[in-house]
């Protein structure tokens, strides 16, 4: 076969270009510190990359789960701890008024008191986190407990458990059960005590009975604080399986989509080598031209 000068330049413009393509693959690995920047770069890679951070992206979305799960049981907790000290304090009030040396404006005045803690353990119930009613079951947009301080309608009252996925098939509920705290039964006994402390021709022993109904209910309350204390702690060990999870993960895409920085170097200056000496072999391979020999 003839080569001809033509096939020369041609080929020597070719392999040029293509050291110019290189140095710009190196240039941008090194610039973005990637080791591709679009899928036609290498689509095994991409693919990978892909599946990956989809992964990522929901093993975040259930950090933000767990997050949202943390608020409404931290918060509940905090409810039911001050629910508990309320009537703690009821029941001394109760064992107080049941003795019977304490005269009917003493009773009275125990009575206020007992109004006053019964209005707070409604609003207590009202709790509300990031505009959601937490004790309403998954109806969150409705309080349990009317301005009125009534219970609200049964169409509107629900114990339904919150569940929310905190991991792959995992879901956790986030609320307590708020029949077993706030329940209509427990605030129709308080008014009872009330009209029985406003009645002046209660005896101390008359009350006695109540005192064994708030021990009933503050029992029920420990249970369902227990029960979410046990959930709280199942939540930490979740989220610290996610945690490494998300570690491994970000890992994994790394090892797949990172560049070599050091190497990406090492072969940009290969490269640069590689040019210059093709610029020099082509400028032996052209052939002089008039412009040369009127110089």
């Amino acid at each position: 076969m003839r080569v001809t000068q033509g096939m020369l330049n041609n080929n020597m413009l070719r392999n040029i270009s293509q050291g110019y393509e290189r140095m710009d693959k190196y240039m941008d690995q090194l610039s973005t510190g990637k080791k591709i920047n679009r899928p036609s770069d290498d689509p095994v890679v991409a693919m990978r990359g892909v599946s990956h951070r989809s992964t990522l992206d929901k093993v975040e979305q259930y950090e933000r789960n767990i997050s949202e799960v943390h608020n409404w049981m931290d918060n509940s907790d905090e409810a039911l701890n001050e629910t508990g000290q309320a009537l703690q304090r009821l029941r001394e009030l109760t064992v107080q008024a049941s003795n019977d040396t304490y005269d009917n404006n003493q009773l009275k005045n125990i009575n206020e008191e007992v109004k006053q803690l019964t209005n707070h353990m409604k609003e207590l119930a009202n709790t509300k986190v990031n505009n959601k009613y937490i004790f309403n079951g998954t109806d969150t947009t409705q309080p349990r407990f009317k301005e009125d301080g009534t219970l609200n309608d049964a169409a509107n009252i629900s114990n339904a458990a919150v569940n929310i996925e905190v991991s792959d098939g995992i879901r956790l509920q986030a609320n307590v059960n708020p029949e077993n705290v706030f329940s209509q039964q427990l605030f129709d006994d308080l008014q009872e005590l009330g009209n029985k402390l406003s009645d002046q021709n209660t005896a101390g022993a008359d009350l006695d009975e109540y005192i064994g109904k708030i021990d009933e209910h503050f029992q029920g309350l420990v249970n369902e604080r227990a029960d979410l204390g046990a959930r709280m702690n199942r939540v930490e060990m979740v989220e610290d399986r996610v945690s490494q999870q998300k570690v491994a993960t970000t890992k994994l895409l790394s090892d797949n989509e990172d560049a070599d920085i050091e190497e990406v170097i090492m072969n940009l200056k290969m490269q640069e080598s590689v040019h210059r000496a093709s610029l020099s072999a082509g400028a032996r391979v052209i052939q002089p031209t008039l412009m040369d020999f009127l110089r």
